[in-house]
């Protein structure tokens, strides 16, 4: 006995069985269908406006065919207090973020984004495909935003207000449903193709009419499940698209599906004719397994701008006015208050410091590896790292507004703004099925004056024979091998445009801290200046830097002696008793007041210079640098001879910058640059018409990353900035690289020769099944062929390339002395 589902007690649609999704609303739990009822039913009880539930018209549907419930929920966002969350206004122009339900494929963005901007009063319409954000730029006062989620409905979209627990819990719920999907139809494919190829006559030996009858039905009774749940992703789509008037591979797909589980009921009724539903399962389990993949890399993706908002505390403690500390949640804290920051503790806002001093580690955010000195009176960046003393800090910034929140918007517009091939290669895919179809009908039409009985069959002949499925596998079939083989190397790719991607790269840009360097200070010389040498010099200063939580300190290594009554000076340097001896280090004119000496000259070559001088005088210099790949200068030469141009990008401000390119050759360098500021050098170069690849580390590559062509994050990258690239170096070796190169080109090859391959069997086959020489089942046969051709053809790329040169290997450079 079939139960009625419950209807959603916001819009009325049936709750899913399993739903999770609850509310108090009037005194009672009540369910709802999806996390954007549940939100917006929330928002309304919080808002004081529950008695909307009471007083709601129930009558069935407005003009527009929207329900009516619906739409005077979708007025409810008209108002100013239920906006004030998620819209920002700028001038006359509103700006908001919408999570989006029903996205598909590339496809939907460009149906969304083009009725949008169709609209008068809407300015921008951006969609991110990764994460199913729409960004909306309106003039609310000639378009109010109830009309513009009205306008996504008609469409058959539905737009709410982006929380990102919400979209992470949406995101995770379709992967679930996509991977059950997939289960089906491959658990249930490879049983109604044994079935199915038991009926044909190769394997008929003394089957029974009985027994032939029996698996017929056995056949259409495993494949209806693969129909109408695996499948119905395509058909929604392809319903969705006809009614949009816009041709796309859910059409052709559910057409072939559509016509083979319809051939095939007719087979199992009557007995005449062949099944198809082997080629119903096949067609099913092999779309939706590269509709699971591509949905899984979303997935993943969607999760990192959620790891940038993590950078931010929990809590703070914040001052009243009299000076006494109460730790307070951050969603508590105001602009205005003040904040008190303890050694180590990361803060909590934008704002400017007014009391103490102190070190502040930025590196998180603009890839300078040595923290800055700060003062009273300069500005500190929300999601740094305090390093040494207690700050009292006025907070200017919350939110939005934050320095932070910035670099998250710079990552969204820059996923927005990356090429997208899939539209591409959907528009070129719609001129073969336009084709194609057309084709069928007008032959279709031709044998039925000729032979009407012979006229369905020649025609579904023709949509299986030019089903484009060795043209999809073409490309991500050879994508799939090489991406495999540069896992081996150490090279993970995370989205399956880089190799096609990499036979079009004229540019590089590269990151210096963690990218052509190890990312950490080393201890590359000392130079005494007095009787002590360079062992005795060592072991004074070690004594000073272990009791510091500075990463200077960890390049000094571990001190046979203990200093005693250490001082941090913030910016300056240390202070302390080793042995009998009061000693300093740091800043030359800092050690040299201790004994009033004059500074000695600093020596004339790139690093970071510290003095170390006691009561006489001072006694050595060390020079600590952050240590250059061994393998970066195979990976400059292999751009070089390419012919690429090449830069450097840092937000490092010293002169290491300058002189790691002149190591290395590099083009064009570049320091002291904030992530906004990279992004714009990126945008510039895509001006001059030019593909860039980028190889970064850190959160403040990450917009780049996400714009670029190609970007590559080294291994020892922040988790943001590998979520954010198009590959990984797990193995951090550059020269994996180097031979990712050499592989692109091969790849690029064996996609060349797969396209052509299909290309020219679907040539073919198109003819020979309008004439009728060719039956359906030969036709499905003729296309697992070609499909397997494909894939053998792309295997070859697992075999691993070359390794480079035993030349291009750069000597190692010298250990510090």
């Amino acid at each position: 006995m079939m139960t009625t589902p419950t209807p959603c007690y916001h819009c009325a649609l049936p709750v899913p069985a399993g739903s999770r999704f609850t509310a108090a609303v009037l005194g009672d739990t009540r369910e709802f269908c999806c996390p954007g009822c549940q939100a917006v039913a929330e928002a309304i009880v919080a808002g004081g406006l529950e008695s909307y539930y009471q007083h709601r018209s129930e009558a069935s549907a407005n003009p527009e065919g929207l329900p009516v419930q619906l739409v005077d929920e979708l007025a409810l966002y008209d108002r100013a207090d239920v906006q004030q969350p998620f819209v920002r206004h700028d001038g006359e122009l509103a700006e908001t973020t919408l999570l989006m339900e029903g996205i598909s494929c590339a496809a939907c963005g460009w149906l969304i984004e083009k009725h949008l901007r169709s609209l008068p009063a809407v300015a921008e319409a951006r969609l991110n495909l990764s994460n199913h954000r729409l960004h909306v730029r309106w003039a609310d006062a000639q378009l109010p935003l109830s009309q513009v989620l009205s306008e996504l409905r008609q469409i058959g979209y539905a737009g709410h207000p982006y929380q990102a627990d919400r979209a992470s819990e949406q995101l995770a719920g379709e992967n679930r449903l996509a991977l059950r999907q997939l289960g089906v139809a491959g658990l249930l494919w490879f049983q109604a193709m044994m079935a199915t190829m038991a009926t044909w006559p190769e394997f008929n030996i003394d089957l029974s009419p009985e027994l032939h009858t029996i698996l017929r039905w056995v056949a259409l009774f495993l494949t209806t499940p693969i129909v109408f749940y695996s499948c119905a992703p395509f058909f929604k789509g392809a319903l969705r698209d006809l009614r949009t008037r816009h041709l796309t591979m859910d059409v052709s797909v559910s057409l072939a599906i559509g016509s083979a589980y319809i051939a095939g009921i007719w087979t199992s009724i009557t007995g005449v004719g062949e099944l198809y539903f082997d080629a119903v399962g096949m067609f099913a389990l092999f779309l939706l397994a590269g509709r699971y993949l591509e949905r899984r890399a979303r997935e993943r993706t969607a999760a990192a701008t959620a790891q940038l908002v993590n950078l931010l505390p929990a809590s703070c403690l914040r001052l009243s006015a009299d000076g006494q500390s109460e730790r307070i949640l951050l969603s508590e804290l105001r602009v205005g208050d003040h904040v008190l920051v303890h050694p180590g503790a990361i803060l909590p806002a934008d704002g400017k410091i007014l009391e103490g001093q102190s070190s502040v580690d930025e590196s998180l955010l603009t890839g300078e590896y040595l923290p800055q000195p700060r003062t009273p009176g300069d500005a500190v960046t929300a999601g740094t790292l305090n390093v040494e003393g207690a700050l009292t800090v006025e907070v200017l910034a919350l939110g939005h507004d934050t320095r932070l929140s910035a670099i998250v918007r710079l990552l969204d517009r820059a996923q927005a703004e990356k090429p997208r091939l899939a539209e591409i290669a959907d528009r070129a895919a719609q001129w073969f099925l336009l084709l194609s179809l057309i084709t069928a009908a007008v032959i279709g039409l031709v044998w039925w004056e000729l032979d009407s009985s012979r006229a369905f069959w020649i025609v579904l002949a023709m949509l299986v024979a030019t089903c484009p499925c060795a043209l999809s596998l073409a490309t991500p079939t050879a994508l799939t091998a090489a991406t495999g083989t540069l896992h081996k190397l150490g090279l993970l790719l995370t989205r399956g445009h880089v190799l096609e991607g990499l036979n079009q790269i004229d540019t590089v840009i590269f990151d210096k801290t963690g990218t052509l360097t190890e990312g950490r200070l080393a201890l590359r010389a000392i130079r005494p200046l007095g009787a002590l040498d360079s062992d005795q010099c060592l072991g004074l200063a070690a004594a000073l830097e272990n009791r510091s939580e500075h990463p200077i300190a960890r390049a000094f290594g571990r001190a046979p002696l203990a200093a005693e009554d250490v001082q941090n000076t913030p910016g300056l340097g240390l202070e302390g008793l080793v042995g009998e001896q009061r000693l300093r280090i740091g800043q030359p004119e800092f050690v040299c007041g201790l004994s009033g000496a004059a500074v000695p000259s600093m020596p004339d070559e790139p690093g970071q210079w510290l003095l170390l001088g006691g009561a006489d005088g001072p006694l050595a210099w060390f020079v600590l640098d952050d240590r250059l790949r061994d393998d970066a200068p195979a990976l400059l030469a292999a751009c070089k001879a390419r012919g690429w141009r090449t830069l450097l990008l840092s937000g490092d401000s010293s002169p290491m910058v300058a002189s790691v390119a002149a190591q290395l050759g590099i083009d064009e360098a570049r320091g002291g640059l904030r992530p906004d500021d990279k992004l714009q050098v990126l945008q510039q170069l895509h001006k001059e018409g030019r593909k860039v690849l980028m190889l970064g580390d850190g959160v403040n590559d990450v917009p780049v990353l996400a714009a670029a062509d190609i970007s590559v994050a080294m291994g020892s990258a922040t988790d943001l900035a590998k979520t954010s690239a198009d590959a990984v170096l797990l193995s951090n070796r550059l020269d994996a690289l180097v031979q990712a190169f050499s592989l692109a080109r091969r790849t690029r090859r064996v996609i060349i020769e797969n396209l052509l391959w299909a290309g020219l069997y679907n040539g073919l086959m198109l003819p020979f099944a309008a004439l009728g020489w060719i039956t359906p089942v030969w036709a499905a046969v003729g296309m697992s062929i070609s499909s397997l051709t494909v894939v053998l053809n792309a295997l070859r790329l697992t075999r691993l390339p070359s390794a480079p040169a035993a030349n291009a290997t750069p000597e190692t450079r010298p250990l510090p002395a």
